[in-house]
């Protein structure tokens, strides 16, 4: 995939306008406890006019995501919290698969209302990171170069949580679904997903399924410690061609990071988020799900690794461990090398507006 195609928008065949009712809209998630009308704080009312660019993006793509959203089982918890009936009505009335982007574009506009997201000490600006999904080499069986195991979570009522990687890997604490290199294992556990080619040629996917409960410890932060550089730095690229180049040392270092990720095979073989929906290249976003309910969109305003400025509609379809605060969000850049460009220099500060039913009461700031 090349640069100029990365953020180009596919060929839509017609320009028709319409609604449908999505019948399968599945909303019957437990009612969420508390008073749903009341807007955080944190979130003060905006107008579409300060949504930086909002007339320029291509909303037709977020509403694609959106669609997901509404297929999922939506889990009503966190503090920013839609009202259920709300949700559902929006979702009964979606624009046609066909509509153009001004049809798509009004139809927010009409049943949105955005709000500007501060942090908990007023300020508007947060961190945006990026993740992918990794396309590694797998085998169905251990090999002097496939030598670590992608494990699902285990069935014969061994626990898990609380239990060190290296204890999980070396005592097979799990059902062993395929193995790969040690290194690539470590890369799909943080990235959270990944596609396997196997050595018969054949493509799978691993999604997340549970995770030990035990605190990540940075790789390169290790390296570090024991006073090694490799060449390059410490970037993800350095290290992982350095530790490739040194299996023994990979082993050790590796393990000296705690968490463990087991995974579960997924067909087809889409990237599926927290929500449960397969996640959209580059208008999925990963976000604090103890704060926002997820399947909401969102407009973020900030620039990549290369210095673009990014400004789209999002859709909150996943989350992480790492991703906690108001201003917090990991924005996913789909699967493979070019991906991985993208995702792994993403860092970046920038503003967040949350799009609220219309009907929301919101409540004025007491600050």
């Amino acid at each position: 995939m090349v640069m100029r195609n990365f953020f180009k928008p596919a060929r839509l065949i017609a320009m028709a306008l319409g609604v449908v009712a999505l019948a399968a809209c599945d909303l019957s998630a437990p009612t969420h406890s508390g008073d749903n009308s009341v807007v955080p704080s944190n979130l003060r009312r905006a107008s579409y006019d300060d949504l930086p660019g909002w007339r320029d993006d291509d909303v037709r793509y977020a509403l694609q995501a959106f669609r997901n959203s509404c297929r999922a089982k939506i889990q009503y918890t966190g503090r920013v919290v839609p009202d259920r009936e709300l949700f559902a009505e929006k979702c009964r009335m979606l624009p046609s698969a066909s509509a153009d982007v001004a049809t798509v574009r009004a139809w927010f506009e009409s049943n949105f209302q955005p709000y500007k997201v501060y942090n908990d000490n007023g300020t508007d600006r947060g961190t945006y990171t990026g993740y992918y999904s990794p396309i590694i080499p797998g085998c169905r069986t251990k090999t002097a170069t496939c030598n670590e195991p992608l494990m699902g979570v285990p069935t014969d009522g061994r626990t898990y949580k609380g239990v060190e990687k290296k204890d999980i890997v070396e005592k097979q604490i799990g059902r062993v679904l395929y193995w790969a290199n040690i290194v690539d294992v470590q890369n799909i556990q943080i990235q959270g997903s990944g596609m396997l080619q196997l050595d018969d040629g054949k493509m799978v996917k691993l999604n997340f399924a549970a995770v030990n409960d035990m605190p990540f410890k940075s790789i390169g932060e290790e390296l570090r410690r024991r006073g090694i550089r490799p060449d390059g730095g410490y970037s993800a690229d350095a290290v992982w061609t350095y530790l490739k180049k040194n299996p023994a040392l990979a082993k050790d270092v590796i393990y000296k990071n705690p968490r463990y990720v087991y995974f579960y095979e997924s067909t087809p073989p889409d990237v599926i988020g927290k929500l449960g929906t397969p996640l959209s290249k580059i208008r999925s976003i990963a976000m604090d799900d103890s704060i926002y309910t997820l399947g909401m969109p969102v407009y973020i305003s900030t620039n990549l690794s290369d210095g673009r400025r990014f400004r789209r509609l999002m859709i909150a379809q996943d989350t992480g461990s790492a991703i906690r605060g108001w201003i917090r969000a990991d924005i996913f850049f789909g699967k493979g090398d070019e991906a991985y460009k993208y995702a792994h220099g993403q860092h970046a500060q920038g503003e967040m507006f949350i799009l609220m039913p219309k009907e929301y009461t919101y409540v004025k700031p007491t600050r």
